[in-house]
């Protein structure tokens, strides 16, 4: 029976303050105030939907990946509208090239749909990684600014039970509009709360949960963790008891630590439901957009030692907060302001270069002597070791997922960053190599010789004359939870 094998999610280091958020538009939009308890995930300006998604899959792909056979991209936000950006996540993740991928938007349940479509292959033998992510802009003094969030999160699915085993699902599909973005629009429009509460929710999705427990055989009693995305409070008890789980059943969504996340949250929510069940729970997914997406899983044995090293409860507590607004503002480009004259430059990426050397660039893949052991980056026809200096001697090393520390830094206010000032060194990877790299969420206490530091994957550059972005790997500071004692 097919089942998740592995599950993971990576929330942003910076978490944006609600209050200082409202406390910034007070003047503009007092109502905001309503919305100043706790705060957001905030991406870098660094990150997008497809560094969410490989952060993501690397926690949940803590061990071999030879056997992803098939990888699902979700997003409502994803970068390119015209090229694969489930490729450039499997490039990353060194999935190989014997791989089918598809990318799945236009709607917040595509999350789930993914997942369906990867419980399906795994129904005939195929391993899937679903991954999703959403960076979702929202108008300065929005509501939606205080409660969308951003976050990827990754599940590995296969013909075995795992850690969940997959019982059945379904979906319902109906052009029920309560909200909407065009392609050429920034911000998405939002309908009346009220009518999409009542005519929305409460019709559609308790009929597709009840028609698909019917389908299976299972009682509404039974289940043990509900999960219901919602912004609206309350929103998610009331379906509940509308098709009969007690409330006590219903999972947090997590929206005053993180926000709705929207497409990954969902899958989010799932992933945190599955660090803290026992064997033999049940566990119901429900998702709304254009239809409903209703998923059962039962936990197995094996899910008492399947929390990721890193988990949700540790990136909960490590996040760092975020009370300038205006740093927001920037990273989100909803306010316009002076670049000065080092951000004047062409930033075109040569195609034909990104190509040859994908796995160089994308991967982090370097070079192993295998005469004398000695690892470097990047990978070139002589050994750099003085005493070996073979030649055409390396094969492929992955530096990706190596430990290393600062072995010299700079901290540069003249080079153009958007998170000046500009932190970039030379790092040692612990088993060898040196890479100089650029560093990303950090303070500058945390930078420093000997400092660890681990490597993540981020937009380098963005061509806006010509809509590219390159990305490339950066070293962030090592707070693991094993470094935590956690």
């Amino acid at each position: 029976m097919p089942g998740i094998l592995r599950f993971g999610v990576y929330l942003p280091w910076r978490r944006l303050s609600r209050a200082a958020a409202a406390e910034a538009n007070r003047w503009l939009n007092p109502g905001l105030m309503s919305l100043a308890q706790g705060s957001r995930t905030m991406a870098s300006w660094d990150e997008d939907p497809i560094t969410l998604s490989v952060e993501a899959a690397r926690i949940a792909l803590e061990g071999p990946r030879d056997n992803v056979t098939a990888i699902h991209f979700a997003s409502s936000t994803a970068p390119f509208a015209d090229r694969q950006n489930a490729a450039v996540v499997a490039g990353a993740l060194l999935l190989g090239d014997a791989l089918r991928a598809s990318d799945h938007g236009g709607s917040q349940r595509a999350g789930t749909s993914a997942l369906l479509a990867a419980l399906d292959g795994a129904a005939a033998g195929r391993t899937g990684l679903v991954v999703a992510a959403d960076r979702r802009r929202a108008p300065a003094a929005s509501a939606q600014e205080l409660q969308y969030g951003d976050a990827g999160a990754a599940l590995l699915v296969g013909e075995d039970d795992g850690v969940a085993r997959y019982l059945g699902g379904g979906s319902v599909t109906t052009d029920f509009v309560d909200h909407y973005r065009e392609t050429d629009r920034e911000f998405d429009y939002q309908w009346e709360e009220r009518w999409v509460r009542d005519e929305g929710l409460r019709k559609i999705v308790p009929a597709a949960i009840r028609s698909v427990l019917a389908d299976i055989g299972v009682e509404a009693g039974s289940i043990d963790h509900f999960i219901f995305p919602t912004s609206f409070r309350g929103a998610d008890a009331d379906i509940a008891a509308r098709v009969g789980v007690g409330k006590e059943k219903v999972r947090p969504n997590l929206a005053e630590s993180i926000g709705d996340t929207g497409v990954p949250h969902a899958l989010l929510m799932l992933a945190h439901a599955l660090e803290d069940a026992k064997p033999g729970q049940r566990i119901l997914v429900a998702a709304f957009g254009q239809g409903c997406d209703v998923l059962l899983f039962e936990t197995t044995e094996a899910i008492a030692e399947a929390t990721p090293r890193t988990s949700i409860a540790h990136q909960l507590a490590s996040g760092k907060s975020e009370t300038n607004y205006m740093r927001y503002l920037v990273f989100n480009d909803l306010i316009e302001w002076d670049r000065g004259k080092r951000a004047e430059r062409d930033k075109q990426t040569a195609l034909t270069t990104l190509y040859r050397k994908r796995e160089m660039i994308t991967g982090l893949t370097g070079g192993e002597c295998e005469k004398c052991g000695t690892r470097q980056f990047p990978s070139v026809r002589i050994c750099v070791n003085p005493n070996c200096r073979a030649v055409d001697s390396q094969k492929p090393y992955c530096f990706a997922d190596q430990p290393a520390s600062i072995i010299s830094w700079s901290g540069d206010h003249l080079v153009f960053t958007l998170d000046p000032p500009l932190h970039y060194g030379m790092i040692g990877f612990a088993e060898g190599g040196r890479i100089l790299v650029e560093f990303a969420d950090c303070e500058p206490e945390e930078i420093g010789t000997g400092a660890s530091v681990r490597m993540a994957f981020r937009i380098k550059d963005h061509d806006s004359l010509r809509g590219f972005r390159r990305y490339f790997w950066k070293a962030i500071p090592d707070r693991s939870a094993s470094k935590e004692g956690n």
